[in-house]
């Protein structure tokens, strides 16, 4: 007995079998894309994608002012800090203290993460840092070289030896490049990112830069980056979201590594500049940040050293 699918014929005009299944799926997709605009969550996530883009290019030119460095001072005193800080400090020492570094994405800066840093910072975490870098003249090999430097930057100022980095969009790709292919993760904890295209998007052929080139679908980033990454010590977070209109097909956002440990999370409704704003995402990092596994947990310089891989 054959056990191969049997077509269903009943119901079938003539002509169907010899019809393109793309042209016969096309009303389904077309009615599921109306459903989708129809649904509130859509809507009110494109409502609130308004509402960010604007604010985002009014604090544009305020992410140009300053280093992104805050002077790192131990805290010794709790009875001023609010109760979560207080909190995370004394239950925890370690992670309040092990420095995050924020990595904005294409045509943007250091502003797009005001209220992640405001957010992170109200919850205890102490030493938050962003960092600026051409997003347009440049390309994802070059940024990961300019992020290698500034990570080692921040191990200096602060006295870690490892960090967590935080990467929106692009910001999440050149992390993810320096983390895998340039030995990042002997200075990477946690890796998170937030609608960062880990398969590409296909929005990127509306612009035939370089840059844009490499984030296309099977690029020769992609298929670098889709190479083995035996032994990697970082772990991953990355959020994605089914309405992110730069990351086509949204689940492009979604890291899929067998060598890497990464953990997704879908969001729904949610536009691709709000992922970084939102309670949910800074509620989830936060509780994320907290829980440092045994064998890669940061340490001060000095005090434990880290094993090194053979």
């Amino acid at each position: 007995m054959s056990l191969a699918p049997q077509r269903r014929t009943g119901a079938s005009g003539p002509g169907d079998a010899a019809r393109p299944r793309s042209v016969t799926a096309l009303p389904g997709t077309v009615v599921r894309s109306l459903r989708a605009l129809a649904d509130p969550a859509v809507v009110a996530g494109a409502a609130v994608e308004t509402v960010w883009l604007g604010a985002h290019l009014l604090t544009w030119p305020f992410g140009l002012v300053g280093s992104g460095r805050a002077p790192s001072e131990p805290t010794y005193r709790l009875e001023h800090l609010p109760p979560v800080q207080r909190g995370l400090l004394v239950s925890d020492v370690e992670a309040a203290g092990t420095p995050i570094l924020l990595v904005h994405g294409i045509v943007s800066n250091r502003s797009i993460f005001t209220v992640l840093r405001r957010g992170l910072t109200r919850r205890g975490f102490s030493n938050v840092f962003a960092m600026n870098y051409s997003s347009v003249a440049t390309d994802v090999r070059t940024a990961a070289i300019r992020l290698a430097e500034e990570v080692e930057a921040v191990c200096e100022q602060t006295g870690f030896e490892r960090i967590h980095v935080i990467g929106h969009s692009l910001g999440g790709l050149v992390a993810r490049y320096y983390v895998t292919r340039l030995g990042g993760d002997e200075r990477v904890h946690t890796l998170v990112t937030l609608g960062t295209p880990h398969e590409g998007t296909w929005a990127a052929y509306a612009v035939p830069t370089r840059l844009m080139r490499q984030m296309r679908p099977g690029s020769g980033l992609m298929r670098e980056l889709a190479r083995p990454a035996p032994g990697c010590r970082t772990r991953f977070l990355a959020y994605w979201s089914d309405c992110d209109a730069a990351i086509v097909p949204q689940r492009s956002a979604a890291l899929r590594h067998p060598d890497l440990a990464a953990r997704t999370v879908r969001l729904h409704g949610a536009g691709h500049l709000t992922l970084p704003m939102l309670g949910e995402v800074v509620h989830g990092i936060s509780t994320a940040l907290t829980q440092l596994d045994a064998d890669g947990s940061t340490v001060r310089r000095g005090v434990i050293p880290l094993s090194r891989r053979d």
